[in-house]
């Protein structure tokens, strides 16, 4: 279960780093006619450092959702190595189930 909270978490932190950088951008869009000078410039740092912290937490999202794979595929080494057999019995069985599902279309 500590991976599927760390997901959900990861995938909430981008949601809302997302809805931040729709939001500045919105800003931006509605008081562009208005800006002049320094106010833009503001507006564009502020946009930029949206932009910022959006690629970051795609990143780290990235590099969290990649470990967990690897642990997923890591484990799944292990117990194939360690049950050979039995492995192969269940790749059998999927595949013969997938096999009925299939030809009855």
């Amino acid at each position: 279960m500590p991976r599927k909270t760390a997901v959900n978490a990861a995938k909430d932190e981008l949601l809302a780093e997302f809805q931040a950088l729709v939001s500045d951008t919105e800003k931006l869009l509605q008081s562009s006619a208005d800006l002049a000078g320094a106010e833009a410039d503001e507006m564009r740092e502020q946009i930029h450092s949206s932009l910022k912290r959006a690629r970051e937490a795609i990143y780290s999202t990235k590099d969290a959702l990649r470990d967990q794979s690897k642990a997923a595929v890591d484990a799944t080494e292990d117990y194939v190595g360690d049950h050979p057999w039995q492995a192969v019995g269940i790749a059998a069985g999927i595949g013969f189930l997938l096999g009925l599902l299939v030809s009855r279309r």
